[in-house]
């Protein structure tokens, strides 16, 4: 075998083991499906230009991460500057009602509604599990950073879940560190 079937085989390994979690990550980074695949799908064009780097990392799922997240914070960016004055925030969220049960919509316009980097880091923390460390390097900054955004993201998160459980009537129910409710009783 040569050393170009070798690497190949070997990013093909990744891409097998890590997609899905990847493209999972942008969706609850960014909000949107379909962008959350291009994202995922432009990380790992990324990750496979630059394939012998990520490979001799000490965690090359912690580099894959830090490229999606940078490429999501682009997307979001963009959107963010593409949407201002062009759709008010009813149109917006009708677009995303569908079949969601509202708990789950709660989550997600809650989430949204986070700044970029607490959403990053409780996205990080909780959704996948990532301990503080390996936050801290996927995105750039300090443990302490990432203790106090994880921290404060995740009370921010509990204030807009309560706040839209109280307007449905509904009990939250509280089944994550920290307080934070992902869930309402009696969905």
């Amino acid at each position: 075998m040569t050393v170009d079937a070798e690497r190949e085989r070997a990013f093909q390994a990744f891409f097998a083991s890590h997609h899905a979690d990847l493209a999972r990550l942008a969706y609850l980074v960014t909000g949107d499906a379909n962008a959350a695949e291009d994202i995922a799908a432009d990380s790992f064009v990324e990750i496979w230009r630059h394939w012998a780097r990520v490979e001799t990392a000490d965690n090359p799922l912690a580099y894959a991460r830090g490229v999606l997240a940078n490429l999501a914070r682009t997307w979001i960016r963009r959107q963010r500057r593409e949407r201002l004055g062009l759709l008010t925030l009813k149109r917006f969220s009708e677009e995303f009602r569908g079949s969601d049960v509202p708990a789950v919509l709660d989550v997600r316009d809650a989430l949204r509604r986070l700044p970029l980097r607490r959403r990053e880091c409780l996205v990080l923390r909780y959704a996948f599990d990532v301990p503080e460390r390996e936050v801290a390097t996927i995105l750039g900054i300090s443990v302490g950073t990432v203790k106090s955004q994880t921290s404060r993201g995740a009370e921010q998160l509990a204030g807009y879940l309560r706040d839209a459980s109280q307007a449905r009537g509904a009990e939250l129910v509280a089944v994550a560190p920290s307080g934070i409710a992902w869930g309402l009783e009696g969905r």
